[in-house]
């Protein structure tokens, strides 16, 4: 899958030429029509990989990873790099300085739109071809790997901009490119629409070829239906999906908490969803929106340091993130570096507004500690884990939490704590309800639902740090502006001297690119 997946653009070209002369009708040489194009099982599955490309794109005119935005709006990181000056539209996303003219959300934005684009014709073309060229069951499954994988943009899309314009057709002429800015309310609905009837027919995970691991699955677009009930705060639906995947007995913990960010553990038993790279030392410099193959992550994370992986030295954690860890907490030395004095060689470059700590587990990292070399400059081969059984688990202890099923939910919030515990034992991260060292100070968590659901959204934070997700859990749960100003407070007076205002009813959202608003008409986001 991952050699298959990427396979760059659909080389599909339309040409008409119209003349009164019948000699001017015929098609020009080298000319390929939808409908001769699609015309074979094959040409349909690379219509497909084409949709799968820009999940994988992190580059255009800037890099727009999306932990540029889940992490460094986030209490959990500081955008680092090697000044305040470097890559200055990820310094005003981590400050609410953000204006409609950030390049890195406007390549982000339309990354997504060509997904979902590609997905449309897709779905456009795929129904309507042959039962002599594509098997029932093969077209049945490619529909609806497009409808997941649509839904999945619009998902991205959502809850970075809130209401977009909603398009489930082909833009093949110049009156459809205007549309309307839908409500968040109905991309939700759309988002649920696509991923039920993926679901329904999508294959287990189990149902794939070891080539083809990393396609969407069933359980993939349960998990999703899972996360968007979450956010339409419809905790039944969202349990229910979550007791579906639970039982499907697809999935399981791995053994060590380290191996879901190894190359070995790729695709594994954790693995729900996880956008596919590979190695591959021809990358060009210009990849960007086009052929995708390796991630630019690995080499914007790693440390400048030529001893900690000689990167660029982006997403920072923050000492707020290192002291919500737990004593005991495995998890921490998995999540963050604490780099020595002698590791760092220009701290002028390596210590970013006070903070010196690294992300670990996108740096791709040898169990030794040392760092393999990138095949090319620029990027690595790690996969980026989306969706992983755990996530999984704590979305379906939340639900079962606000729907007061208080033992469903510590159930499965003990399956992650289990495998935390430094030895398995279970004095250094007590069973719910416990008393605790969180942040320097001692926390009790009572058997009552106020407080499981602060444990959960404590251990959401610590299992699934550096993971791109804390600034979407922190809007989704109304909590954004209360813990982005007592993070503020605790930062270090450089840290507080770049900040600005957290302002409540704008910044949960991001502004709509001037570019886009300037193209298609449509409505800013307020405050912008």
């Amino acid at each position: 899958m991952k050699k298959n997946i990427f396979v760059g653009l659909l080389p599909i070209v339309l040409l008409s030429l119209v003349s009164c002369q019948d000699w001017l009708t015929d098609d020009t040489p080298g000319t390929t029509k939808l409908n001769d194009y699609f015309s074979s099982s094959a040409a349909a599955v690379k219509c497909i990989n084409a949709a799968y490309a820009p999940l994988g794109w992190e580059y255009n005119t800037t890099y727009f990873s999306e932990w540029f935005i889940g992490d460094v709006a986030s209490d959990d990181t500081l955008k680092g790099g090697q000044n305040i000056g470097d890559m200055a539209d990820a310094y005003d996303i981590e400050n609410f300085k953000t204006t409609a003219n950030n390049t890195l959300l406007l390549d982000y934005f339309r990354a997504q739109y060509q997904g979902i684009s590609r997905c449309n014709l897709a779905l456009t073309e795929i129904p309507a071809m042959s039962s002599d060229s594509i098997s029932d069951a093969m077209r049945s499954r490619l529909i609806c790997e497009a409808e997941y994988l649509r839904a999945f943009y619009y998902f991205r899309l959502v809850r970075i901009y809130g209401g977009v314009p909603i398009v489930d057709f082909v833009v093949d002429s110049s009156d459809k490119w205007n549309q309307p800015r839908a409500t968040s309310d109905a991309v939700y609905e759309f988002i649920v629409k696509d991923l039920a009837d993926a679901q329904s027919r999508l294959p287990l995970k189990s149902g794939y070829s070891s080539t083809d691991l990393g396609r969407a699955t069933k359980g993939a677009a349960q998990a999703m239906l899972l996360k968007t009930y979450l956010y339409m705060k419809d905790y039944a639906h969202a349990k229910q999906w979550g007791d579906s995947i639970i039982n499907s007995g697809q999935y399981s913990l791995c053994s060590k908490y380290h191996d879901n960010f190894t190359l070995a553990g790729e695709n594994g038993v954790e693995s729900v969803f996880e956008i596919q790279y590979m190695d591959d030392a021809t990358s060009d410099y210009g990849e960007g929106d086009g052929f995708t193959r390796g991630s630019f992550t690995q080499v914007l994370t790693r440390s400048r340091s030529s001893q900690l992986g000689s990167g660029w030295g982006f997403n920072k954690p923050t000492q707020n993130l290192y002291d919500e860890f737990e004593p005991g907490d495995i998890r921490r030395d998995e999540t963050i570096i604490n780099p020595t004095d002698e590791q760092i060689e220009t701290p002028a470059q390596e210590i970013y507004l006070g903070d010196r700590y690294l992300n670990k587990k996108y740096a791709w990292i040898n169990d030794d500690g040392t760092f393999p070399r990138l095949s090319h400059a620029t990027r690595g081969p790690l996969n980026n884990k989306v969706i992983r059984y755990s996530d999984v688990l704590l979305m379906y202890a939340e639900a079962c939490c606000e729907l007061n099923n208080l033992d469903r939910a510590q159930w499965a919030l003990e399956q992650v704590r289990s495998r935390a515990r430094s030895n398995g034992e279970s004095t250094a991260l007590p069973k719910f309800p416990y008393t605790t060292t969180i942040q320097g100070a001692t926390v009790t968590y009572t058997n009552t639902q106020a407080d499981l659901r602060k444990a959960i959204r404590h251990e959401r934070r610590v299992e699934l740090a550096m993971e791109g997700g804390r600034w979407f859990d922190l809007c989704r749960w109304g909590v954004a502006k209360d813990v982005m100003e007592a993070y503020n407070a605790s930062e270090t007076s450089e840290v507080k001297a770049n900040m600005s205002t957290f302002v409540e009813g704008k910044n949960e959202l991001f502004p709509i690119p001037s570019k886009e608003i300037e193209l298609e008409g449509i409505e800013q986001n307020p405050g912008y």
